[in-house]
């Protein structure tokens, strides 16, 4: 009788699973397969493309659309900026975010709950556009980089999470190195950091592509186009391919083959600004999970 129902339940585990597996692989195709068009309609011709031709393979191998993209020089300018950005403003999002995790995780933090309560706020309340950018221009900031590595600095969202994570961190060993004479940036630096890197690359993960998609910032509070970002000059380029003068153009044909290219030079676009990201995203995916789930549930 036990072994006939030990039976029974190994398979329905086994039914289990096997569900679970084919609509996670169902779910996981489904997401995967839009990146896989956008780059493979990218490389295809564009009368193909706009002919619904193109699904799982190129149809007319051609790199046209990424020929036109990087005729502009502005592109190179808005990868170095936008690298810059990125690394820097990371750098400072995460340095920042991890001082004020380890300050609210400590117990002995006068105010603790005040303090939470404030940094709490600003993920229900904000200032507003017209606000920020009056403080932003009157501590002139407008048209220099600093302003898109100031803004944003901090998360409270994420300043959260790193609270909670470095809680779940055993409090003894900083209570030994406190009695063994480490200061409270010993303590962060050789305790609390090194065993925070899956929160630390989460972390990465988060800020790095909030820099490296940020445009608006960059186009509110930056004009010199030596200073603007990818995502700027992205826009520009898909806006002014969009924009065909009619009226100038006598040929319907010549007309017809500009609207083909705009088409393939949007997929061209999403594959230029994401190439980076995805690159990246391998390196820290396998801290990801781990980053955000310990913590989350605390005995």
């Amino acid at each position: 009788m036990g072994r006939t129902r030990k039976i029974r339940e190994s398979l329905d585990n086994r039914i289990f699973d096997g569900v679970v597996t084919i609509l996670l692989t169902i779910c996981g195709l489904a997401a995967l397969y839009p990146l896989l068009f956008v780059v493979v309609a990218s490389i295809s011709d564009p009368v193909r493309v706009n002919s619904g031709d193109v699904w799982l393979y190129p149809v007319g191998f051609q790199l046209d659309g990424y020929l036109q993209v990087f005729r502009n020089k502005w592109i190179f300018v808005g990868y170095r900026n936008s690298l810059i950005y990125t690394i820097l403003g990371t750098f400072l999002n995460v340095l920042v975010t991890i001082m004020a995790g380890y300050a609210l995780s400590r117990k002995d933090l006068y105010g603790r709950k005040i303090f939470s309560w404030f940094i709490a706020i600003p993920m229900w309340f904000g200032g507003g556009l017209i606000p920020t950018y009056i403080v932003v221009n009157s501590l002139h900031l407008i048209n220099t980089p600093v302003v898109l590595l100031v803004l944003g600095l901090v998360s409270s969202f994420n300043i959260i999470i790193c609270r909670t994570f470095i809680s779940s961190l055993p409090y003894e060993l900083q209570e030994s190195a406190k009695m063994d004479g480490c200061s409270d940036f010993g303590i962060l630096w050789k305790i609390v950091m090194p065993l925070s890197k899956p929160i630390i690359a989460v972390l990465c993960l988060y800020y790095a592509v909030g820099h490296w998609n940020d445009y608006f910032s960059a186009m509110i509070y930056v004009s010199d186009k030596n200073l603007q970002t990818l995502q700027v000059f992205l826009r520009e380029i898909l806006l002014l391919n969009q924009n065909i003068d009619l009226e100038t153009i006598e040929d319907p044909a010549v007309v017809a083959l500009k609207l083909q290219m705009a088409q393939v030079m949007k997929y061209s676009l999403i594959v230029v600004a994401s190439v980076p990201l995805l690159i990246a995203y391998p390196f820290v995916q396998k801290f990801f999970v781990k980053g955000v789930m310990i913590g989350s549930v605390k005995g």
